[in-house]
């Protein structure tokens, strides 16, 4: 990043450029990280309200416009505070509680496998995903595995109680403790 120039040129060179744009998501990061230490997310961590503080930073860097007055600052603040406050209002709405209290069957470094564009990187990511589904089924009953099974195939659980025959408190109660088994797969 050139030292030389205010934040407001390398918004616009960040637009064009991805290492300009890294450098001042970088410098910015701070900022996200104070605004998240200062605020709760219902069912989430302070890495989930950073995350959404980084994309109200990226947004800020997309569509800031010079012309209207403000600096770089003080827009990116606004985003920023903006982005968490909406994500934190979203959570308080309790409309996303299945996301809110999921379970990754991923380990953080399959993320980067499974978004590759190498072919060779995705094949491995999904038959460690199917071996890992593997692990997880063999901790299960009979009923937690059928359940378990419906949820891979993205039915919530009002749909997969209807498909059973079983009320929804007995298929979340299944949920439950498919994500507790699944927790101590490794």
């Amino acid at each position: 990043m050139q030292q030389n120039k205010s934040d407001e040129e390398l918004v616009i060179l960040a637009r064009e450029d991805r290492e300009t744009m890294e450098a001042l998501c970088a410098k910015y990061k701070p900022l996200v990280l104070k605004y998240a230490k200062s605020l709760f997310l219902i069912g989430g961590e302070t890495d989930d309200l950073i995350q959404e503080g980084m994309m109200g930073l990226f947004s800020a860097i997309l569509t800031f416009d010079e012309s209207k007055g403000a600096s770089f600052m003080t827009f990116a603040s606004l985003c920023i505070n903006r982005q968490m406050l909406k994500a934190i209002e979203s959570a308080n709405r309790k409309k996303n509680i299945p996301l809110n209290n999921y379970v990754s069957l991923l380990d953080d470094d399959w993320d980067e496998i499974l978004s590759s564009d190498d072919p060779e990187a995705m094949v491995i990511g999904e038959e460690n995903s199917k071996l890992l589904i593997a692990k997880i089924k063999e901790q299960l009953s009979k009923m937690e595995q059928e359940v378990f099974d419906y949820y891979l195939e993205g039915k919530n659980y009002k749909e997969i109680a209807e498909i059973m025959g079983k009320s929804p408190k007995n298929i979340d109660n299944a949920l439950t403790r498919i994500r507790n088994k699944a927790k101590s797969v490794n």
